[in-house]
């Protein structure tokens, strides 16, 4: 595994959700997923209601999470490009997705699983720390 990989991952485990990309009837489109790291796959939990995981099974998709949110100075995205597949995850991974929600949409969570083994991996990173804006200010 290279070191973009490994800090990839590493990134991937401090955010719970992030975003699967993918195409549907030739239109690009972006559905939430939670995630868990297990093997150096990346696995998706979505809802099946959506039907978003047939477009994504099979296919070449993206997925994507960040911190961008946080509000902290050290700004990252990282990247993960592969085919999905589906999986039928062991008790012990559905315990690391944690808990279910309860709706999506007003609808009751059902929740459907593939798995990703990245072929592509990027990390992107900003820095908005107050040493670097200081050094500017001088």
């Amino acid at each position: 595994m290279s070191f973009e990989e490994a800090r990839a991952i590493e990134l991937l485990g401090r955010v719970p959700h992030g975003r699967v990309a993918t195409s549907m009837r030739a239109l690009p489109f972006v559905a939430p997923a939670r995630h868990v790291v297990v093997d150096d796959r990346v696995l998706l939990r979505l809802h099946a209601g959506l039907g978003y995981h047939h477009a994504c099974l099979g296919s070449v998709v993206a997925y994507g999470a960040d911190n961008l949110s946080t509000g902290e100075p050290h700004v990252w995205s990282v990247q993960f490009t592969g085919t999905a597949e589906p999986f039928e995850p062991t008790p012990e991974q559905r315990g690391l997705f944690g808990a279910d929600p309860c709706a999506v949409d007003g609808e009751p969570f059902d929740p459907v699983y593939m798995r990703i083994e990245p072929q592509f991996v990027t990390v992107h990173s900003l820095d908005y720390s107050t040493e670097r804006r200081l050094q500017h200010v001088a």
